[in-house]
């Protein structure tokens, strides 16, 4: 087993390689206290099986080097009462960044998933190896303020506009942000932050966002739309994201939907005919003023706007059509829909409207819960994963993203 976190040592039971089965015993152990919270060591046997001696030594051994605290008091028999031992939130912290072609959002949470500092900015215009070194920067600030030793902060995951071509470490499909397609995006951050880092399309981890805390809890089957800016969906298969062969599975902008896929100027035919340019151009091609964004849009739509209902009417049709070609291959129980478009209320409940006319009964529509920080958490939750996996050998703990309830800060893209 390794010292306490701050010495910089390897993860738990990678530095010193102890045996298999105190390796599955640490498993165990902290697999229990992750999910129930403070237990006792008599409990812990209990739960796990273990015996009381090897319970002992291991808690005893964990709370040594940091990872265990004594918490508290069990009433045990004849009015004996036990230490419970729970997690020492501040062991070990993860890092979890959003960035997207107008904002850089970024929080460091503990190892309960508790979030002690988030941070926004506009995203760097320069794209490349300047948003590198803005977030470099940005984390440096983050480390900052937040006190927290840079030493206890493990593991990073970062959800990116495009996709990462798992061979050249380059950003593709990410016009929104220049150049990214042109440098090794993957070894620069994992260089700048010098942090085990991961990083996935940020709509996929958008759905991942929802899977643990948002709209989406509890589903096993279900396709994430994040439509504003761009067009882009996540997809969770059997509890699992769906990545395919090359990490384009969801790229729904390519969908032969809303226009002439033939067309050689069209960079994606569905998302050039449902995101935020599309819906600015439909409104003044319906009569609208020029010069309006897409919250614009909706605020007229409330004043009875005939210009910005036309334009919100056929936006939601064309989406529609793009669900029903999921419904098609997937066959998800859900669909929940994000981004400074789709989970506009009036969108919602106009493609609910049309679904019966589609064949689209008995698929739920639901808005995105976590809004436009639902990458955050899928990072801030992907980090975790893989920091308890490093450490204990737990996984898939889906663990509980505690956010703070800050204001301000860059608007959503539109």
């Amino acid at each position: 087993m390794t010292k306490k976190p701050d010495s910089g040592d390897k993860a738990l039971g990678k530095a010193t390689a102890p045996p298999v089965a105190r390796q599955l015993s640490v498993r165990a152990i902290m697999e229990t206290i992750l999910k129930r919270g403070p237990t006792s060591r008599a409990e812990l046997a209990k739960v796990t099986g273990l015996s009381r001696q090897t319970t002992t030594q291991v808690v005893l051994e964990l709370e040594r080097e940091g990872w265990l605290q004594v918490s508290g008091r069990a009433q045990g028999p004849i009015g004996r009462s036990a230490p419970t031992y729970d997690l020492d939130s501040a062991a070990a912290y993860v890092l979890g960044v959003q960035l997207e072609d107008t904002v850089l959002r970024m929080a460091l949470a503990d190892i309960r998933g508790q979030v002690v500092i988030e941070r926004s900015e506009p995203t760097d215009p320069q794209g490349g190896m300047a948003v590198v070194s803005q977030v470099g920067r940005l984390f440096g600030e983050v480390v900052e303020h937040s006190k927290v030793p840079r030493a206890r902060i493990r593991q990073a995951a970062m959800g990116s506009p495009g996709v990462v071509d798992p061979k050249t470490g380059h950003i593709d499909i990410a016009p929104g942000i220049p150049h990214l397609g042109e440098i090794n995006f993957v070894d620069a951050m994992r260089s700048e932050l010098n942090l085990p880092l991961s990083i996935e399309n940020g709509v996929k981890l958008a759905a991942l966002g929802e899977l643990w805390q948002g709209a989406a809890s509890g589903a096993r089957d279900f396709a994430y739309f994040g439509v504003g800016s761009g067009v882009g969906m996540g997809i969770v298969a059997e509890g699992r994201l769906l990545r395919g062969m090359r990490g384009a599975a969801g790229e729904v902008a390519f969908l032969p939907i809303g226009g002439d896929a033939f067309d050689p100027s069209a960079d994606g035919t569905f998302e050039g005919a449902v995101n935020s340019a599309a819906m600015v151009r439909r409104y003044q091609g319906y009569g609208g003023h020029p010069g309006r964004t897409v919250s614009d849009i909706f605020a007229a739509l409330q004043e009875g706007d005939a210009s910005a209902l036309a334009a919100v009417e056929e936006t939601s049709r064309i989406l529609v059509l793009g669900i029903a070609a999921v419904r098609a291959i997937l066959d998800p129980q859900l669909i929940v829909l994000g981004g400074s478009i789709g989970r506009r209320p009036e969108v919602v409940d106009r493609i609910r409207q049309l679904m019966a006319r589609v064949s689209l009964e008995g698929l739920v529509v639901s808005p995105s819960i976590l809004a436009e920080r639902a990458t955050l958490v899928g990072a801030l939750g992907e980090a975790l994963d893989a920091l308890h996996t490093n450490l204990f050998g737990v996984d898939a703990m889906r663990p509980e993203i505690s956010l703070p309830n800050l204001t301000g800060g860059p608007p959503e893209p539109e």
